[in-house]
């Protein structure tokens, strides 16, 4: 390209050599291709973008940065935390399965398989993790963000929890693993969430009671846990809702999580108490 006749105006300020009529919507200074970023009105020299950014606030800076990550942390971070597992049953010749399935009658010494149940899936059908997790992916990311990360947490594991102490008191004999009592707890949450911000979801319901009755239906599948944790979910909602629009939940939404936790235990314990 010729610059004859170009004055010292019409080239970029950090690239001396290269003609542009481009102006900087900030300080008017000639920008190039390279330098030129795309603002809201016109385009931006680096220094000025900078400027811009180191003015914003740091919550503005931190949910730039994070993108997609931000959105759903926890359910990204179970999702994780299920394929690394899923990959150790596969590579342990069953040990992994076998330390974190949960068995009825090995609940008073190890309680905590009640919740590492969640975690594994079964080793002989892919379609077991594949439809838990993309359920979790699909359940989790509209969840999440409905309330929050640390009661979508809360969430999940509580009606997994409920999941377990329904199969404790309904199938004591029969060994369980996967994440379906957690996931039918969104599906329940989810109907109560939607129902409190009007909106009518047949679909959902649908989807819902297919599952269930395939519980039923399929060999080899807990439908106490799909029963436990959808009740679980049913009830945490209800209560998050009512602590929201009532407050006359004792505790607040914390109050729901804790109650219901604790009910989970005590019935975990009547169950060899009176039994």
């Amino acid at each position: 390209m010729s610059t004859e006749g170009s004055s010292s105006d019409d080239f970029c300020y950090r690239h001396p050599k290269r003609v542009s009529y481009v102006l900087c919507q900030r300080c008017a200074r000639t920008i190039c291709g390279d330098c030129q970023i795309a603002a809201p009105v016109g385009v931006h020299c680096p220094e000025c973008q900078a400027e811009a950014k180191a003015r914003q606030p740091k919550s503005v800076r931190r949910a730039g940065r994070s993108g997609w990550w931000a959105e759903a942390p926890v359910t990204y971070s179970l999702l994780a935390t299920i394929v690394v597992v899923y990959l150790g049953q596969l590579l342990s010749g069953g040990i992994v399965t076998n330390l974190a399935l949960y068995y009825p009658p090995l609940t008073p010494d190890q309680p905590w398989r009640m919740l590492t149940a969640l975690f594994v899936h079964s080793e002989r059908s892919f379609f077991h993790i594949l439809f838990n997790g993309y359920s979790l992916w699909v359940l989790g990311t509209l969840i999440e963000r409905l309330l929050g990360s640390g009661r979508f947490a809360l969430l999940f594991f509580i009606s997994g929890l409920g999941g377990s102490v329904a199969v404790l008191w309904l199938g004591y004999g029969q060994a369980v693993i996967g994440a379906s009592g957690a996931i039918f707890g969104l599906f329940g949450a989810l109907l109560v969430l939607q129902q409190s911000f009007g909106v009518s979801n047949p679909q959902l319901l649908i989807v819902l009671l297919l599952n269930l009755v395939l519980g039923f239906i399929v060999p080899g599948v807990s439908w106490q846990a799909h029963i436990g944790g959808l009740l679980v979910g049913l009830a945490i909602a209800w209560g998050v809702v009512r602590a929201r629009e009532e407050g006359n939940i004792p505790g607040g939404i914390p109050g729901v999580f804790g109650l219901t936790t604790g009910a989970l235990v005590l019935l975990s314990a009547a169950r060899f108490v009176l039994l």
